[in-house]
């Protein structure tokens, strides 16, 4: 595959600035809906807990190791694409709108050993961060810190080694580290995930695999020529179609179910409401009128909605409480 895919030369950038923005393009930092679950759980926390010493520090400490988690992944990722040719494929048609500049191997700004290297060095820094957060961290519960280690495993080899996203756990994979992203943190900092921190964090976890559906909508024909098992890839366009349907309609219930049984209280399904609405304008977007990837960046907004709307809510609650109360 790789052999018949032309791409362009590597000419690295010049000069240290030049090389620094390759490395912060080739590391996605403009891509930040991961790390926004950090706030919400600060927000989450009980009120006297968000301000003890060690807190912030704690969770500044906790977002350079997902920093340096998702530098890892996605550098690896952008050495596996290019190799494969899946990712001249999918950006070499639609460069001006998907910003080609962003993958700067294909782009020809840094070389395939300069990526690697980066890679394993991410690898090694989110392996310390990770390890001195936990560390440092008022509680240790046992799965907390086995998930954060699973998250860390499961995320260098997304594309690489085990290549878990080329063997249909991509979507499995988006959801499960947001999840984990939200009940790591929140248990090293509180000790505990009660029920509805967890619903909070399947809904965070929900953003980024949903937005990464509409990408594999939109990659069908590059990742099956890469040999990328996706549904997308994998099913015949209505059923991939069903399948984003169904995920985005387990959403819904989720909220709806959380505040009918009591995971949630009662109102979760009020705030949320505006994200009904836009979930069924990206479906509408992307699959009546056929715009796929504006109906990513529809997803990614309703992604940061939900989350600045629980951030605003769990701070909020207790005050609403105490006037109910």
């Amino acid at each position: 595959m790789t052999d018949q895919i032309t791409r362009p030369a590597a000419a690295p950038a010049a000069g240290a600035r030049g090389r620094a923005a390759a490395y912060a393009r080739l590391a996605k930092l403009d891509i930040y809906d991961y790390y926004i679950g950090l706030p919400l759980v600060w927000a989450a926390l009980p009120p006297a807990l968000r301000w003890e010493p060690g807190t912030l520090g704690l969770l500044v400490l906790i977002l350079a190791a997902e920093v340096a988690t998702v530098a890892a992944m996605v550098a690896f990722d952008d050495v596996t694409g290019y190799r494969d040719g899946s990712d001249a494929a999918n950006y070499g048609s639609d460069a001006a709108r998907r910003r080609l500049a962003r993958k700067p191997l294909v782009a020809g700004t840094l070389t395939e050993a300069q990526a690697l290297r980066f890679a394993w060095a991410a690898t090694a820094a989110a392996a310390a961060l990770w390890a001195l957060a936990v560390a440092a961290a008022p509680h240790r519960p046992l799965w907390a810190v086995l998930l954060a280690a699973g998250c860390l495993a499961a995320s260098v080899q997304y594309s690489w080694g085990l290549k878990i996203s080329y063997r249909g756990c991509q979507e499995v994979f988006l959801i499960g580290l947001g999840i984990g992203w939200v009940l790591v943190p929140y248990a090293l900092l509180a000790g505990e995930a009660p029920a509805f921190i967890a619903v909070q964090a399947v809904l965070f976890g929900f953003g980024p695999m949903l937005f990464g559906l509409y990408s594999n909508t939109h990659d069908i024909d590059g990742d099956r020529g890469a040999g990328r098992i996706t549904v997308a890839a994998t099913v015949p366009p209505r059923l991939n179609t069903a399948f984003v349907v169904a995920l985005t309609a387990a959403e819904s219930l989720l909220i709806t179910g959380a505040t009918l049984t009591g995971a949630a209280p009662w109102w979760f399904s009020a705030v949320l409401a505006p994200v009904f609405v836009l979930r069924l304008r990206q479906l509408h977007t992307g699959f009546v009128r056929g715009d796929i990837l504006r109906a990513r960046r529809t997803a990614i907004r309703t992604h940061r909605l939900t989350v600045a709307l629980l951030f605003g809510a769990n701070l909020a609650a207790p005050v609403i409480a105490g006037a109910l109360g």
